[in-house]
């Protein structure tokens, strides 16, 4: 698919919370059979905000999300818009507007036919409906492309024309069920700036589901990973990357390593020949566990002096500004690290070195065989 670049017009800039209300879920139930989707979901979404949903496939975000919509109907729990009651409200009453991942745009309407679509059902006069579409469809780049069908468009076009047209009823709550999944990379990244800068400037609240992290760590103020229809934690990127509150937040928002160590005395786990204060649940002091790191959390020298443990270089991935370093340690465990690329010239394949963790809080979890082991080093 070839692209070109396009100008978005910027909106009339609307602080943080103007035009936009607050969302409140809470304790949302919903069982399909003998499958639970949501097992009581809680979640305060602030007026304006742009609300991330992460999580694996089957993990309940997209029930969330049909849910705030109207599409489904939790067994149990509170939908609040705007500090009203809406779980009873029919979606077309709930002033939502959705983008999808299929864009479903009307094939034989016209960009601005679809765009001015929700206006035409609210029977809204047909030249206030044009000047509306036209507004819209030069907000979101597409200047001149009013009469063009959906086939006459690219992908990153028609999903640009589905943006316009959930725009257009002036929702007060913005939806977003994975609409950038279906584009190639370079398309995809263009439209997640453009999403994010038009959903700033506008203040709408939203919230956005995604199983890709990356998407959801570069547009949300917050990100709300989910797993078995339960909420693991919900926090700005920076702090989900950085003080993740589960070992399966950790593993599943970014890169992890899981290296052998044994918990000491007073909170503290040993690993890679270090001692580091444990964050969150610690096991009793012997307990075998696996200590939870970043590739950028391990420091690399070349040689075997100094402290931390021995290690080979397996493989060197260059990166652009970083080289990933897969090695073995002396043990036998597997770890990726992060470094400077002007750095690691000297590391290349088969080359020693010593591995040692940055001295910082760790997350820990028992192995599966709970061994303990009474040696102190």
């Amino acid at each position: 698919m070839t692209t070109t670049a396009t100008t978005v017009k910027q909106p009339t800039a609307a602080p943080r919370g103007e035009g936009g209300v607050g969302l409140v879920l809470r304790d949302l139930r919903r069982s399909f059979g003998a499958g639970t989707a949501l097992d009581g979901l809680d979640l305060d979404v602030a007026p304006g905000e742009l609300l991330a949903l992460l999580g694996p496939s089957g993990c309940g975000k997209t029930t969330a999300l049909r849910i705030i919509a109207g599409f489904e109907t939790a067994d149990t729990g509170e939908l609040l818009i705007g500090g009203e009651e809406m779980t009873a409200v029919p979606a077309n009453r709930r002033d939502i507007g959705m983008v999808f991942q299929s864009y479903s745009l009307f094939p034989t309407m016209t960009a601005a036919e679809n765009v001015a679509y929700g206006l035409r059902v609210r029977k809204v006069p047909k030249a206030e409906r044009a000047a509306r579409a036209g507004e819209l469809l030069e907000l979101v780049g597409l200047p001149g492309r009013e009469k063009h069908y959906p086939h006459q468009l690219s992908g990153g076009q028609q999903q640009r024309v589905a943006l316009a047209r959930a725009l257009a009823v002036r929702p007060r709550i913005l939806l977003l069920d994975e609409p950038l999944s279906a584009l190639d990379a370079k398309v995809r990244l263009q439209l997640r700036e453009e999403i994010r800068r038009l959903q700033l400037e506008l203040g709408i609240t939203t919230v956005f589901v995604t199983h890709d992290q990356e998407e959801a760590l570069s547009m949300a103020d917050r990100v709300a990973v989910m797993k078995d229809g339960r909420l693991e934690q919900c926090a700005p990127p920076n702090e989900l990357y950085e003080r993740p509150a589960t070992p399966f937040v950790a593993e599943f928002v970014g890169t992890m390593n899981r290296l052998p160590g044994v918990v000491r005395e007073s909170g503290t786990v040993e690993v890679l020949g270090r001692r580091l204060p444990v964050h969150g649940d610690c096991p009793a002091a012997g307990r075998e566990v696996d200590v939870l790191l970043r590739p950028e959390g391990l420091k690399v020298a070349v040689g075997e002096e100094g402290p931390g443990e021995g290690a080979t270089v397996r493989v060197a991935t260059f990166l652009g500004g970083l080289t990933r370093l897969l090695l073995t340690t002396d043990s036998g465990a597997e770890a990726k690290a992060d470094l400077p690329s002007w750095e690691a010239g000297a590391l290349t394949p088969g080359a020693r070195c010593t591995l040692t963790p940055h001295e910082n809080p760790v997350l820990v979890e028992e192995t599966a065989t709970g061994a303990t082991t009474t040696e102190v080093r």
